[in-house]
């Protein structure tokens, strides 16, 4: 049984060498310009706090790890392309001649969504937590952020946002290979929703509006799912609709 996994492994261990040479380049040119993409992450929070407040660092290295931490977050969205690449590659043995040939959608789609995802929670989602978690308590306390704090909550937010968006293309590649159909996803309908809001309160700042703000657009990409597993799910209606008549 080992000798039959030996392909697997070493093909795995092939895929995650490729991601690993790709992130330690772009770490090293975004750790070069790590200061603009701090700039980046920093406008939203210097946006709404009160006049004469500034971030400030607590400890003596953590402007430098607070660097280290931009600079893998830059080197990871860069690399979005190559990762989702090498996943594919990883999983295409096992797929039918028919089912490769998505290799581009699939790339594409999960590069666009998880981008989508994070700037959504960058103009909508962010501004509006951290709006409210300056202004609570700031007319007893001086708000002066930790900048190591911040950026680690920031990227935390945007990857839960970026992972979460690739719902539609997680179920058009479980629709293809025949895993999941519109019927499955219609009757986990109830038990979605409850997960996503779960989801919500733990990614989001602890306030309604910004859980709301994550929260409705993954019920609406549940929504979409369904309909994307509609159209690729390979197995015909009819034996859905078979199905239906049987448990009747």
């Amino acid at each position: 049984m080992f000798e039959d996994l030996k392909p697997h492994i070493a093909d795995l261990q092939k895929r995650l060498i490729i991601i690993s040479i790709t992130l330690g380049v772009m770490f090293f040119v975004c750790f070069a310009y790590y200061e603009p993409i701090l700039k980046w992450i920093l406008a939203p929070i210097e946006a709404v706090l009160p006049k004469g407040s500034q971030m400030v660092a607590i400890e003596v290295s953590e402007t430098f790890f607070t660097a280290v931490k931009v600079a893998f977050f830059g080197a990871f969205l860069v690399s979005l392309p190559v990762i989702f690449w090498q996943m594919w590659l990883f999983l295409a043995p096992g797929l039918y001649s028919n089912e490769k040939k998505i290799i581009v959608p699939f790339v594409l789609g999960a590069t666009i969504m998880f981008l989508i995802g994070a700037m959504f929670s960058y103009y909508i989602v962010v501004p509006y937590g951290f709006e409210f978690l300056v202004a609570f308590g700031s007319q007893v306390v001086a708000v002066t952020p930790s900048i190591g704090a911040y950026v680690t909550f920031f990227i935390k937010i945007v990857f839960g946002f970026g992972i979460a968006f690739e719902l539609p293309i997680i179920t058009f590649f479980f629709a293809v290979i025949g895993v999941v159909n519109d019927k499955m996803m219609k009757d986990f309908f109830r038990y979605a929703v409850v997960f996503i809001f779960v989801l919500a309160a733990l990614l989001t700042p602890p306030d309604v509006v910004t859980q709301f703000l994550m929260a409705v657009p993954l019920i609406l990409l549940y929504g979409v799912s369904i309909l994307i597993a509609r159209i690729f799910n390979p197995a015909g209606k009819e034996e859905i609709y078979e199905d239906d008549e049987s448990e009747e």
